[in-house]
């Protein structure tokens, strides 16, 4: 018992720890009620009364607790004003600094304690609409197939986010353009999958005629005569200058949508060249890889990006001779295949600029005065590129026993007339994730006998009402069938509401017999589905997804360095590498059952060849591409280990130009320690960068709080912020900050710090340490709360607070294993309720 006991009243201590990071645990008391009046009657009212109002400010009636949205505006204008000392004047008689302090240190409570209820949706889940991310991922698996290549999602409003998370039921609208985009989508799909006219395969056979565009066209015409087609950069690049290669003469693309074999014959050329290597910025020992990505002459032009353009397939090139290599691809209708150099140069026209200047002397042919000519390079130079000389097309390709979709839609006998009716409710039992009920089949009968009437062939009206299944709310919504006086969902409502947080797709039949036999409602079967579903290889999406909120590295790439800093950044596409790291690293502990703590601070990782070079391992010389990501010993060198050594995490934590303690250490505290800093007055000046490079961040920081009301605040920010300097904007290590002036000074970096608790750290080693000595189950319960959020689709709140003390205490007792913590979250009375 008096385990129990003690289990309780350390979930409140928690709770009132973690709020009082930043405010005081509970400022809507009787004292904090009479400070912030004191305070206003003696500094304010004096002109901000109900008689005055100067400035139309009337603080009167304010006071804790907070009880409506103006109050809450009211008490951030006054945290604002009396932060910046703009209020009261400088005439007027001024508060000591620690009236000042506690004033702000009240206010925040209350701003923090109102926000809790304004905000609160109850301890229940708003009923939500599938994500972007999610809507694509049904469609996938309900028809069977990619869905990408059809951009369904292209013209959608972005998700809007909510701490990071993109499947927040009251932060997901649903607006009548959606709607509409809805159908639009849906009819697109249908159409182009299962309304197709039938078509015999064709063969098509190029040989000639490979124009490439702008500054290409002329060298290719006076070398080539149009014989090949050169790839020369990786695509999406600023110049775009031979990043796609299309086919001229099959502009208007394949017939209709399906299989499509395509043949290129392809030979990777002057890997071996004798040019500087810098020039290209790429490895040249590394094979040359080729990939297929759709393109459509209608979206814009054919050898630029285009919005709908994943990548199909991928294959390396042979050095020595043409050889023909093969891919099986789908292809919308109207789509044509283009061909891309995934790991080639970056910026072609400055390789080919620079190669003029250095290496003019070598060349026979005239060398243009523009300098960015190269037939002369394509006769007589060693220009590394991909040449294709023939591509066959053939298609579309017939499936054995009939389309993944008309199998997916209507079963393996296809479209039967006399049995349309119940293929459809079939479908619709499999599109709604649950029984049909009486109005459900009604609707589904209904729509399909209208068509009829309205001349519709039966095969067509049962294609439209396919459409109106996919425009149902019960489709597009995680739609609950549990009444709504019953707290705990019901099987199938608990079945689709595990698989969206685990596979971010629809449940299998697996799941759903479960729901159906009731085994899921009982803790022993909800327990075996979720670990069922953990080592499934559709977990993935789960991994992805949540790291995306956690650690917010989808904002990966939204402020990129710029490229004269940080080239490899782009040459060798390191975002990819950075998420790939992070992923791994999760789905390591998740399938070892290994420590949370590992998270803070652990003595391996896992890298590919790209991230070994940027971190300056051993590895580096050793690991291939093809290698792929291996797991890797730190031993000593713990510059890394640990999400704070991660790339991907300090380069999101930047802003692509420069870093900042207050950056960083705000997002340490958001995202590991679950610790909302409050937000900076409005009219705060921003913390330049010095531009004489004579003085550190660290040192403006300090003259910056020198201010007792911005220290009240930075003291507790900037300490986790220090420790991550030894870190540029993409993560590579460095001891001193750049020059900002050519010739100027290097200053060295200070990583040092100190806790406001009086923990000290001498380097990023030392400070990784107290994160995960002392803070380790700050950390724990916030990654907890974390997922709790993702899978529920709604903040926690405080009354949630003692179950979550509950999980903590179990994943404490397994010895903080990541696998326990996710069963243990899934399995909840919080999970399992609305």
């Amino acid at each position: 018992m008096a385990g129990e006991t003690w289990r309780g009243v350390s979930g409140a201590m928690a709770a009132a720890a973690a709020l009082s990071f930043f405010v005081m645990p509970s400022a809507a008391d009787e004292a904090g009620r009479k400070l912030v009046n004191e305070f206003l009657g003696n500094y304010c009212l004096e002109c901000h009364d109900t008689s005055v109002q100067k400035g139309e400010r009337d603080f009167e009636a304010f006071e804790l607790p907070l009880k409506a949205h103006q109050d809450l505006l009211s008490a951030k204008e006054i945290i604002d004003q009396v932060t910046l000392r703009e209020m009261p004047p400088k005439k007027a008689e001024q508060p000591t600094d620690e009236e000042r302090l506690a004033v702000l240190r009240a206010l925040r409570g209350g701003i923090a304690e109102a926000r809790s209820q304004f905000e609160s949706t109850g301890s229940r889940t708003v009923m939500r609409r599938l994500s972007n991310r999610e809507y694509e991922n049904t469609l996938t698996t309900l028809f069977g197939r990619r869905v990408d290549t059809l951009g369904l999602t292209a013209d959608f409003p972005k998700d809007k986010t909510s701490h990071h998370l993109d499947n927040i039921g009251d932060a997901l609208v649903t607006s009548g353009f959606l709607l509409d985009q809805y159908f639009q989508s849906a009819n697109r799909l249908v159409e182009s999958r299962l309304g197709k006219p039938a078509m015999e395969p064709k063969t098509w056979h190029f040989t000639k005629n490979f124009k490439q565009y702008e500054e290409l066209s002329g060298p290719h015409k006076e070398a080539l005569d149009y014989k090949f087609l050169c790839l020369y950069e990786q695509p999406n690049t600023d110049t775009r200058q031979g990043g796609y290669g299309h086919i001229e003469d099959f502009l208007a693309g394949v017939p209709v949508s399906g299989l499509y074999e395509i043949e290129v014959k392809a030979q990777a050329m002057h890997r071996d060249t004798h040019y500087d290597p810098k020039i290209f910025g790429i490895d040249l020992s590394e094979p040359f890889r080729i990939g297929v990505v759709p393109g459509d002459v209608t979206k814009g032009h054919i050898h630029y990006p285009q919005a709908i353009e994943p990548l199909l397939a991928e294959a390396v090139v042979p050095d020595k001779e043409p050889t023909w290599l093969k891919f099986n691809v789908w292809l919308e209708a109207g789509q044509t295949p283009r061909f891309i150099f995934p790991n080639g140069p970056y910026e072609s026209r400055a390789s080919v600029l620079e190669i003029n200047k250095r290496y003019k002397d070598e060349f026979k042919g005239k060398v243009s005065d523009s300098g960015v000519g190269r037939a002369h390079l394509l006769k007589e130079g060693k220009l590394p590129h991909i040449r294709i000389g023939e591509i066959k097309i053939q298609g579309p390709l017939k499936e054995e026993g009939g389309s993944l979709e008309e199998i997916a839609v209507f079963g393996k006998v296809g479209f039967k007339e006399d049995k349309a009716v119940a293929q459809l409710l079939a479908f619709g039992e499999k599109a709604f994730r649950r029984p049909l009920d009486e109005k459900d089949r009604a609707r589904i009968e209904g729509t399909y006998r209208q068509r009829l009437e309205e001349e519709a062939t039966p095969r067509q009206a049962a294609l439209d009402t396919v459409k109106r299944i996919l425009c149902s709310p019960a489709f597009f919504y995680l739609s609950e069938i549990t009444p709504e006086d019953e707290k705990l969902l019901h099987p199938y409502d608990l079945a689709a509401r595990l698989s969206y947080s685990l596979w971010a797709g629809p449940p299998d039949d697996v799941l759903l017999a479960a729901a159906k036999d009731g085994r899921l409602a009982k803790p022993g079967g909800l327990r075996e589905q979720i670990k069922r579903l953990l080592k499934d290889p559709r977990s993935e999406g789960f991994v992805e997804a949540y790291l995306d909120a956690w650690l917010n590295l989808r904002e990966i790439g939204n402020q990129p360095p710029p490229r004269q800093v940080a080239l490899r950044y782009y040459t060798e596409d390191l975002p990819s590498s950075m998420k790939g790291e992070a992923r791994l690293f999760f789905r390591h502990l998740l399938d070892a059952n290994g420590p949370v703590t590992d998270f803070l601070d652990s003595d391996y990782t896992f890298v590919d060849k790209k991230l070994a070079a940027l971190y300056g391992l051993p590895e580096k010389d050793k690991l291939r591409l093809a290698d792929g990501f291996q797991r890797v010993s730190l031993g000593e060198n713990r510059q890394r280990g640990g999400v704070l050594g991660m790339a991907g995490v300090l380069t999101v934590s930047a802003n692509g130009v420069e870093t900042s303690p207050v950056t960083r250490g705000v997002w340490v505290s958001e995202n590991l320690l679950g610790v909302q800093p409050p937000p900076p007055p409005d009219v705060v000046p921003l913390i330049e960068s010095d531009v004489s490079g004579a003085t550190t961040i660290r040192e403006r920081l300090a003259k910056h709080a020198a201010d007792k009301t911005c220290a009240e605040c930075h003291r507790k920010i900037d300490p986790l912020g220090f420790g991550l300097e030894v870190f540029d904007p993409i993560g590579r290590w460095r001891t001193n900050y750049p020059a900002t002036k050519k010739g100027g000074p290097s200053p060295k970096i200070d990583a040092s710090g100190e806790f406001p608790s009086g923990e000290t750290y001498a380097d990023f080693r030392e400070f990784k340490k107290i994160l995960a000595g002392e803070r380790k189950d700050l950390f724990t319960r916030h990654l907890v709360s974390k997922l709790l959020s993702y899978s529920t689709g709604r903040h926690m709140e405080v009354v949630d607070d003692y179950e979550i003390e509950d999980i903590l205490a179990q994943v404490k007792e397994d010895g903080y294993g990541l696998n326990t913590l996710v069963v243990e979250a899934l399995a909840s009375r919080i999970f399992r309720s609305r």
